[in-house]
Order: C-alpha cells, then structure tokens, then sequence
C-alpha cells in the first residue's frame, strides 16, 4: 500500500495489480490553465465541497482534445494536496480491480480523486459496470471519501449508433421508450453529477496562452503571434496543448539559431 503520508498521488500498474507512487508530479497549476475559467470555477467549487466533507459529485470532463481536462486534475492535486488531496490515477482496462482498490482507500484518512483519464468504451464492453457500482454502490454504501474524475472525448463515453435504436418503442402518449442497451450506456454518464464541457477556444484566447509561455519575450511580438497562428493552423487545433507544442518548438529553433 502507498505512503500516503509520502506520496500524494499514485497510479495503477496493470500487470502487476498495484499502485505505484508517483515520485515525479506534473508542476502545472491552477493559475496557468487559461481561458477555461468558468471549468475551472466550477471543479474547484466541487473539490472544495469535498473536501470539506460537503455534498459533492463526481466529475465528467468531456470535449475537445488538448483543451485542459487532464490539466485541472493535475493543478488540483498541486493545490489541495496540503489539505489531504490524493490522486490515484486508474486505467479503464483494469476496472475489474477497482472493488479491492476502494476496500484499501475507504478507510485511509484522505479525501482521494479516482482519475480515469480518456474515458472510453467500445460497444459490448461491461468494464465500465465496475466504475459504476463504485460511484453509486450497491448493498454497501459508496465511500464518502472517494470522487471519480474522468477525462473523455465523448459526452456519454460510449459510442452510440444509429442501430442502438432499432428496438425504441412510441408509446400511446409519444413517449419515447429507449431499448435497453442504450439505457445502460447513458445511465453511465448519468453518475456524474458535474459534467463539464470544453471546446476549442478562440485565437485570441490561443496567442493569450502563448503570451503566457512568452512573458519576457524581447523579440517582435506580432511575428511571433504570426507564427503562432501558422502552427496552430498547422495542426488543426488551437488549444492550450497546441500553445505548448509550440512553444517547446520555438525554443528549439531559436536555440539552433534556425529562422
């Protein structure tokens, strides 16, 4: 079992079936996760109230990739683990072991955030019944001390096709009857009481986040938004992850003297 009084974050070894410590945290924070203020707000006022002992809920960060989602767990750790954070990060292919995993936290004097980073099944998958019956228990209570917060790209973590509604039923009334295994997926994303969505932001809120890895830049400013954009469009993409690829880029290519 971890050190908790150590370690205030460990992860989920698949093959050998135990958490390893994590010894080298991710330093990112709260004030540097720009332009999502309103997600931010938002998870932090639920973490409080966790804390603090206060009614609560689990968490679904869900929408574009690279927009900050994993980021806010990592800067909540760093911010609340003086006051009895932990994180434990738990893959989705060993979801079986949470049960046992939960037995060991429940009673361990910390408030504890089960991170499922990229959340997500395919079709016929029952891995997530486990997370489920951790989050809303079964003959037995769910711990107090323990929240689910989970990253994905999708808003109800599975996928849904136009097939999974051959079998809904109109009722007399029109009421809509879904079948039966369309409810078992969305009840799913039902659990999370908090769902936060993220999007792709806009260029200005992009070149606010480069300035932010540029504070004393001494070189033209415009030039260095110009290229900014140019990598962005590059990629498709104009998010906070996409800001950082560019500026590790930068530094590589000044630093080789390349124009």
């Amino acid at each position: 079992m971890v050190d908790w009084t150590q370690y205030s974050a460990a992860v989920w070894r698949r093959h050998s079936q135990r958490l390893k410590p994590v010894t080298a945290l991710d330093p990112m924070r709260l004030e540097h996760l720009l332009g999502i203020e309103r997600q931010k707000r938002l998870v932090v006022e639920n973490t409080e109230r966790f804390l603090r002992g206060e009614p609560s809920n689990h968490v679904l960060l869900w929408g574009s990739r690279g927009t900050g989602k994993s980021s806010i767990v990592k800067a909540l750790l760093n911010h609340y683990a003086p006051q009895g954070l932990r994180v434990v990060e738990f893959p989705r292919e060993s979801l079986d072991w949470l049960p046992e995993l939960v037995d060991e936290l429940r009673e361990a004097p910390y408030r504890f955030l089960l991170f499922c980073d990229d959340l997500s099944f395919e079709a016929g998958e029952g891995g997530y019944k486990g997370l489920k019956s951790v989050m809303e228990g079964s003959i037995e209570l769910p711990p107090e001390n323990i929240r689910v917060y989970a990253t994905s790209n999708r808003r109800h973590l599975v996928p849904e096709y136009r097939s999974d509604n051959v079998g809904a039923i109109v009722g007399n009334d029109g009421e809509l009857h879904l079948n039966d295994s369309v409810e078992e997926r969305i009840s799913l994303a039902d659990r999370f009481g908090l769902s936060v969505s993220f999007y792709q932001g806009t260029f200005d809120a992009y070149l606010a986040i480069i300035d932010s890895y540029f504070p004393h830049y001494v070189g033209d400013r415009r030039e260095l938004h110009i290229e900014a954009r140019r990598f962005a469009d590059s990629r498709g993409s104009r998010s906070g992850r996409t800001a950082l690829q560019f500026y590790n880029h930068w530094v590589h290519t000044v630093s080789e003297g390349r124009p």
